[in-house]
């Protein structure tokens, strides 16, 4: 079946969730110079992350995604950039100590700039206008002039791309990621937080251990891997055009590589079988995710995992579960047992995001921090009743401290929206929530290891 495929081939397939660009030629222009610009990653670093997420598959490891519900042109700076970073590293100490095991951290960074659309028209003050499709695409400013499509944004995209990724690359090997620095990482709004008090503790656990093992030898300057980390990067592949310039074939294996990002993933309204984001998908040798909604049903996720991964891979595939809090009990058990019957080898991921999107009394779609919660344990727990590993969780969140999502220890609540409401697109968790959600889901990696009879590390208490 890979035989038949080109980058180009998904243009023979039906396409969903398309912009209507005015000007074709001027497209056409864009992709050409996109074609002609160096990549953005590399095929081995993606290989990288494929072996890493194949450790996740046979639950030895743990995937943390999270990042930018839609990344912005006018948000772009290094100081945003490294308090998103930093939270990551936070949150995945955190998770480290817990599962006593490797987390492999993915960004939705540095490419997540298309966003889906449920209509492609929006109407205000009886105005309709094309609907805001992320900065890649248009503006959100509503009047006519930002909302037209227009190809020029992806040159934008690809060097905002290239820039983001240049200061991660330098954080995450040139030493900010050390862990000498844990007790660094803590933000100054966290101070007064109880989070930051749980999150301190840690850290000197953390320094008491590596005291330990600085007498016995063991450094930064001779275990590299005690000051920097692997930090990949991935993104909803939306904008086939702009996906298809920057494929390239490998010159060491002679495949085909998407260098937009690391890890691409197909979104829940785009992941016909035979239609053009799984035709494109399919032929590229990136690891891949697959969004999992209610529609899902069992055959289709079996149809599916054998289009996307025909040699049932390790690390190859990663089915990003979105059903709601209150819906996971009724559609993950039936997906896991068929997977499981069927031999196939796949991570299992949790976006409790997407699924709790609610509409506030203010006015405001925000998404409260308890749903939040209980769909990951929801999620955990069916894992441990099937006995398969919860392997990783895909969050929308953010280093600033906006309040976009209710809940959490400060108790954000509808009338504090409006406050420091910044998002482009969809609410995220701000860094306080985001760092107490690695904690609570840390308690479950605790049962899940305390199920297998292993020994488990104890866990700063609330």
């Amino acid at each position: 079946m890979a035989n038949d495929w080109t980058p180009q081939s998904w243009r023979d397939k039906p396409v969903l969730q398309v912009p209507e660009y005015r000007d074709l030629d001027a497209l056409a222009d864009v992709e050409k110079s996109l074609a002609e610009f160096p990549p953005l990653v590399f095929a081995g670093e993606a290989r990288k992350l494929k072996k890493q997420l194949a450790d996740v598959a046979h639950g030895n490891a743990f995937l943390l995604q999270g990042g930018d519900c839609a990344e912005s042109f006018a948000e772009h700076s290094a100081d945003n950039i490294r308090d998103f970073f930093r939270v990551m590293l936070q949150m995945a100490v955190v998770l480290t100590y817990a599962a006593a095991s490797p987390v492999v951290k993915v960004g939705r960074v540095a490419g997540q700039f298309a966003k889906p659309r449920s209509s492609s028209t929006e109407t205000q003050g009886g105005v309709e206008l094309p609907s805001y499709r992320g900065d890649i695409v248009n503006d959100i400013e509503f009047v006519e002039s930002a909302r037209m499509p227009d190809p020029g944004r992806q040159l934008k995209a690809y060097r905002q791309s290239a820039a983001t990724l240049n200061l991660l690359r330098a954080f995450a090997q040139g030493g900010y990621a050390n862990l000498e620095h844990v007790h660094r990482w803590t933000q100054d709004f966290l101070a007064d937080s109880p989070a930051s008090e749980r999150y301190e503790e840690l850290s000197a656990r953390i320094a008491e251990s590596l005291a330990f093992m600085r007498a016995c030898g063991l450094n930064p300057d001779t275990v590299p891997q005690l000051r920097m980390t692997d930090f990949f990067t991935s993104h909803e592949a939306l904008l086939l055009g702009y996906e298809q310039a920057l494929t390239r074939v490998d010159s060491t294996s002679g495949d085909w590589y998407a260098t937009s990002g690391h890890f691409l993933w197909i979104g829940d309204r785009t992941r016909q079988p035979d239609h053009a984001h799984v035709e494109f998908c399919r032929g590229v040798k990136n690891p891949i995710g697959m969004k999992c909604g209610p529609s899902l049903d069992v055959d289709e996720m079996l149809r599916l995992i054998d289009v996307l991964n025909p040699d049932n891979e390790a690390g190859r595939l990663t089915l990003i579960c979105r059903f709601g809090a209150e819906k996971v009990g009724d559609h993950l058990p039936q997906l896991v047992r068929a997977v499981e019957r069927e031999g196939k080898t796949v991570v299992w991921s949790c976006d409790p995001m997407h699924g709790n999107t609610v509409k506030a009394t203010s006015g405001y779609k925000t998404r409260p921090f308890d749903l939040i919660l209980k769909e990951v344990q929801s999620f955990m727990a069916v894992h441990r009743a099937e006995g398969t590993h919860a392997g990783g969780v895909h969050v929308e969140m953010t280093g600033q401290n906006v309040t976009e999502c209710t809940g959490g220890v400060r108790e954000i609540t509808d009338a504090d929206l409006h406050d420091r409401y910044h998002t482009q697109c969809d609410p995220r968790l701000n860094a306080e929530q985001a760092l107490e959600l690695a904690f609570l889901i840390a308690e479950g990696l605790k049962k899940e290891r305390e199920a297998r009879g292993e020994p488990t590390p104890v866990i700063a208490a609330e």
